[in-house]
């Protein structure tokens, strides 16, 4: 029998909360609507390596949304998160003992909606996840932010779309404004078509980085930013050594 998908959602003083997919709730907080909007995505390697506290806590605090891949849910993670976030939904992908890893939205406003995804690796057996979130937005539209870590060793790419397409279902049922950010994992000719082909008929578009120190393989970034209903005010990606990936900092103009 396949396990349950559910995402865990920490909150400060409390224990964490299951939730299902397709989860609704009401929420009093929104995020700017008519300001700029920061967000930060990164895959942060399980906080393998040091300063990556120094790292979230200079730039992350500064975003209304981070949305982080390879997230582990350690203690240092967690306190930081809770302490920093009104809203932290994580998508345990791989569980141990003592924590789990997966994707993680940390957020300054409550989502109204959360749907939890994971995708097996045909290969080495393992998870990936997503997470879909929504988030209510001070204008009145509603954002739909969606944080991926695709699935890496497969043949060919049909696990691959497989992956992408109950988020392109949302996507296109959705009528706000759009994030979909994380690690892509294109490190071949047929995903990264597959990726733009998948952008194309969701009605998206690629934020752009001019100085473009994404990683790498086999010459083709792995982590990426798409948006719909929005502008892109500002866009960057930061040298670090705290992780084997760089973080992606975009601002938006959250107004139409």
């Amino acid at each position: 029998m396949p396990k349950p998908t559910y995402a865990l959602r920490y909150t400060a003083a409390n224990p964490a909360e299951r939730i299902f997919p397709h989860s609704a709730s009401s929420s009093g907080v929104v995020l700017p609507g008519t300001g700029l909007l920061q967000v930060m995505v990164w895959n942060i390697f399980k906080q393998q390596r040091a300063d990556w506290l120094k790292v979230l806590k200079k730039y992350g605090l500064d975003s209304q949304l981070v949305l982080l891949q390879e997230a582990q849910t350690t203690p240092e993670l967690i306190n930081f998160a809770t302490s920093s976030y009104l809203a932290v939904d994580q998508v345990p992908a791989i569980v141990m003992p003592q924590s789990a890893s997966g994707v993680m939205t940390l957020s300054s406003a409550n989502p109204i909606y959360c749907c939890p995804l994971r995708e097996r690796e045909p290969l080495l057996r393992l998870s990936k996840s997503a997470l879909v979130t929504v988030y209510p937005l001070e204008d009145g539209r509603q954002l739909m932010v969606v944080n991926i870590h695709a699935v890496n060793f497969s043949f060919g790419v049909d696990i691959y779309q497989q992956q992408l397409k109950p988020i392109g279902e949302q996507i296109l049922q959705h009528r706000g404004p759009v994030i979909l950010a994380g690690d892509f994992n294109a490190w071949s000719r047929q995903r990264l078509y597959s990726l733009y082909r998948f952008s194309t008929l969701t009605g998206l578009q690629e934020v752009r980085f001019t100085d473009d120190l994404r990683k790498k393989a086999f010459g083709r970034p792995l982590d990426f930013v798409f948006y719909r209903g929005l502008q892109v005010a500002d866009a960057s990606v930061l040298a670090t050594q705290a992780s084997d990936h760089n973080p992606l900092i975009v601002q938006f103009h959250a107004n139409p």
